[in-house]
This record gives C-alpha cells, sequence and structure tokens, in this order.
C-alpha cells in the first residue's frame, strides 16, 4: 500500500464538530447548493434548542431506517438507512416528543405525536454530511436542521479527509507478556484527527509465513463484562490462543464498538433487541448502517507493520473483501468458532443468515 494524498478537506474541522455535537452547540454543514445549521436531539437542552429555533421551529433529520418506522419511507430508500429525511416540524414536537423521534428504544414508552410530515432534504448533500457527522460522533442519526450560513461549514470532502486511514500513525511500542503467550509486543497507533486509539497485539515472531491475522472490534460487554450475548470474548481469548500455537500472529484490536455505532448505541440496540428486533434491525431501526465498521484502519495498520500477506482467522466475508480493497492480501480465511451459548443463538443465527457469516 502507498500513502494517497488527502481529499480536499480540513480534517480538524470535523473533529471541532464532533467534540461540539457531543457538547450541544449547533454545527453548520454545506454543500454545492446551500447549507444547514444543525444540532444534535440527544445531547439538546430546552435553552439551546430555543435559542436554535429562533422566530422559526427547526425541521428534524433522521435517516430512513428510522423514517420507515414513521411510515415516511418506503423500503427502497429504507435500504439506505443513512439517507436524509427532513421530518416537518410541528407545533407539538418539543424537546422530549423529538426525542421520542429521535430514539426507537423509546417506541413501546411514549406515544409518538404524529402525523408526520416528509419534506424534501434542505441541501440533500449536506444534509446527508450532517447524519454522517452525528454518526461519528456516536450520537443518534437524529438532528435539528435549518437553514445557515456558510461560515466555518462541514464539507463532505472534510469528512472525507477525516475519515483517511492514511493519516494513523505509530505512536508507540512496548514488549507486553500475555496470559496467552510470553513473547509478545503492543503497538498503538493515533489518527491525526479522530481521538481513537489503536492497538496491535504481536504475538510470537515472524517465520517466513503470512501471519495468523484476527481483526477485534473492541466490545466492552464481551470482553470485559463477559457477557453472553455475544461470542466477542470467546473469540478474543480464541484468537490469541491460536497465534500462541502457530507462532507468529498479530490480534489488531479495533475501536469500533457495536460494528462502529458506539457503545451507547449498542447499548439501544440491545434494549430493541429486547423488544424483540434482531441485531440488523435493531442497527437500521437506529438509523445506522448494518455495519458501520471501517476495515481501511485495519489494512493501514498491516501496512504500517510490514505485513501485507495474511491470513485472517474470521467468519466474515466482509472483512476479506474489505481488506483486499484496501490493498492486503489475504491469501487464506480461517474459520473462528467460539463461544456459542443459549444466550446468543439468534445472535449467531442473525450473523449466518442475515450477514453472510461462514459459521
Amino acid at each position: 500500500m502507498s500513502d494517497a494524498p488527502l481529499p480536499d478537506g480540513d480534517s480538524r474541522k470535523v473533529a471541532r464538530a464532533i467534540d461540539a455535537l457531543r457538547r450541544g452547540w449547533p454545527v453548520t454543514c454545506e454543500d454545492e447548493s446551500g447549507a444547514v445549521r444543525i444540532l444534535a436531539i440527544e445531547t439538546a437542552d430546552a435553552e439551546t434548542l430555543a435559542r436554535f429555533d429562533d422566530e422559526t421551529p427547526a425541521d428534524i433529520l433522521i435517516g430512513a431506517g428510522r423514517a420507515e418506522t414513521l411510515k415516511l419511507a418506503n423500503q427502497l430508500e429504507a435500504a439506505t438507512p443513512g439517507a436524509p429525511v427532513r421530518v416537518r416540524r410541528e407545533r407539538w414536537h418539543d424537546l422530549p416528543a423529538a426525542i421520542a423521534i429521535a430514539d426507537p428504544a423509546f417506541d413501546l414508552q411514549t406515544p409518538l405525536k404524529g402525523p408526520f410530515r416528509a419534506l424534501p432534504p434542505l441541501h440533500a448533500h449536506a444534509s446527508a454530511a450532517a447524519l454522517k457527522l452525528a454518526r461519528l460522533a456516536n450520537l443518534l442519526p437524529a438532528l435539528f436542521v435549518a437553514e445557515g450560513p456558510s461560515e466555518q461549514a462541514i464539507t463532505p470532502a472534510d469528512i472525507a479527509a477525516y475519515d483517511d486511514p492514511h493519516e494513523l500513525k505509530i505512536a508507540a511500542r512496548a514488549r507486553l507478556p500475555v496470559a496467552a503467550a510470553e513473547q509478545a509486543e503492543i503497538v498503538a497507533f493515533r489518527h491525526s484527527a479522530d481521538a481513537a486509539e489503536h492497538v496491535a497485539l504481536l504475538i510470537g515472531a515472524p517465520n517466513g509465513n503470512p501471519p495468523l491475522v484476527r481483526l477485534h472490534s473492541e466490545c466492552l460487554t464481551g470482553d470485559v463484562l463477559a457477557s453472553l450475548k455475544c461470542d466477542c470474548g470467546p473469540q478474543l481469548q480464541g484468537a490469541m490462543a491460536a497465534m500462541a500455537q502457530e507462532g507468529w500472529g498479530i490480534l489488531l484490536y479495533l475501536r469500533q464498538e457495536g460494528r462502529g455505532i458506539g457503545l451507547v448505541n449498542k447499548l439501544r440496540a440491545y434494549a430493541l433487541q429486547d423488544q424483540g428486533f434482531d441485531t440488523v434491525d435493531a442497527n437500521t431501526r437506529l438509523g445506522f448502517a448494518v455495519d458501520e465498521r471501517d476495515f481501511g484502519v485495519a489494512a493501514r495498520m498491516l501496512d504500517l507493520l510490514g505485513q501485507t500477506e495474511i491470513r485472517l482467522l474470521t467468519n466474515n466475508p466482509a472483512k476479506v473483501a474489505g481488506l483486499e480493497a484496501a490493498g492486503i492480501a489475504v491469501r487464506e480465511r480461517v474459520a473462528h468458532v467460539h463461544g456459542e451459548n443459549p444466550h446468543n443463538t439468534d445472535y449467531l443465527a442473525t450473523k449466518r443468515d442475515r450477514t453472510g457469516h461462514q459459521l
């Protein structure tokens, strides 16, 4: 892999905008047709919303996946959960009503105050960028939206620059004996804009063969708390054991909790699963894609470690495709089945039947 030039954008603006959204401050996004002001529904309060509304109440911007629940998108539109749908804000849509519109986990607790009316998105590309910005902030993709000025606005090019994995660099490395293998080294990676710090655990030593590699997305509930709702903890331990047995392997621990939607949103998805939805439908009802992860980050980590030919420990064909698209040659897919129990049977069946996992 070779370093590619950054898109014509400013990733620092995106980092500042993400911080602003998480703090409940307004942000502006623009495209070639104009600009929109946005305010994240879940971090807004009554005072900031009153200032944001000015004389005319701002409308509500949600993804098509959530809009389908409100009967504002057909199945074709909802197939792209992040597509912007603008909902007309009625006089009775105060902040609690907007929160109920934003978060489907409350659907059984809070009656929705409809009927709802969909309007054409304000500046479609800017609106799509606004929803993307909310997802990058690990917030629900649900925003108050209004026409806005273009000063200090975020553009799609800025977001592309923020997402660029080539900005990932090695920050530190050290010897780290672990229970599975005393000969191990940990390497930390840092992005110039994104605050997430990914790590690699190198087990054993190069032996002339492609290393056995595992892409493991962070899972606090499974890796640390031993949750039985998923198979993540056993897969993590099984991967390290397999690498130790082979004598040479690399575990990439990616800070992409909940398939990239973040811890809080993953718990919201859990609440929806308790209502009877599977993991796929839970993510899309929240307004996210089925899988929001970026495997280009993993490819960049491997490239920085000098490993562009690997054997991949996975049941997920999307990981193979994502790495190969980014220039990593996957010489073999090695099956990785661990941790089935009565609590995650439906979860594993959903991965097999709806996301193509080869269990």
